[in-house]
């Protein structure tokens, strides 16, 4: 039996200082043997915090662009006898520039385009299991063709109000796979709670920092 840790849009430092303090110890608690992030990363420290634990993957998402390490858009991976179709969920720069109009003009829209992006992404691969983020809301979906479609939520601040960042797990026993869902608790994780979660630490990029070396990275881009 084989357990694995999956998460996705930690945005450390842009939205959040950390990873959230229960990540870690959960993880080890359930003694993962390897991690999935669905992108959302945003800085190298929050994989090298991941990495103490167990082996990552990871791909890129839209806010990755500062990222130095050298991460795929999409990734197929094989565990034992399932396979994996890992990706963000947004698709392009093209595709996400026009779901940021969309959404000013015509509001949020909704999930499910994302979850169908997705999956499209995988149409010519053999999954077992599609893994995506973006979103920042959790969902488990058993498809008609036998396929689970898995989004862990976001690590950081979930889309709808009210509801706490969350994590995921795969649990693959030969060619079954179990997926879950944890809610992580919701009070505010920074600073403050250093001495009680020494666990995790503050990623060391001042915002201030990030954010002039993002505006950098846009621009080049143009």
């Amino acid at each position: 039996m084989i357990t694995i840790g999956v998460l996705a849009d930690t945005h450390v430092p842009d939205r959040k200082r950390r990873l959230h303090p229960e990540i870690i110890p959960l993880f080890e608690e359930r003694n993962v043997q390897l991690i999935l992030h669905a992108g959302d990363i945003t800085v190298q420290g929050v994989l090298n915090q991941l990495e103490k634990v167990a082996p990552v993957m990871a791909v890129r998402g839209n806010q990755d662009v500062l990222m130095n390490r050298k991460i795929p858009n999409k990734q197929v991976i094989t565990v034992g006898r399932v396979r994996i179709g890992l990706t963000h969920g947004h698709g392009n720069w093209r595709l996400y520039l026009r779901d940021k109009y969309e959404q000013l003009f015509e509001g949020p829209g909704k999930f499910s385009k994302w979850e169908q992006r997705a999956v499209k992404q995988f149409e010519k691969d053999d999954v077992d299991v599609i893994v995506f983020g973006h979103n920042h809301d959790p969902l488990i979906r058993y498809p008609i063709d036998g396929r689970i479609i898995f989004n862990p939520g976001s690590a950081a601040k979930q889309v709808l109000p009210n509801k706490p960042p969350s994590i995921g797990f795969l649990t693959i026993d030969g060619t079954k796979v179990t997926p879950e869902i944890v809610f992580l608790s919701d009070k505010k994780f920074g600073e403050e709670d250093e001495q009680d979660h020494p666990s995790t630490e503050i990623i060391p990029v001042e915002r201030e920092s990030f954010f002039k070396r993002l505006s950098a990275t846009i621009k080049r881009k143009k």
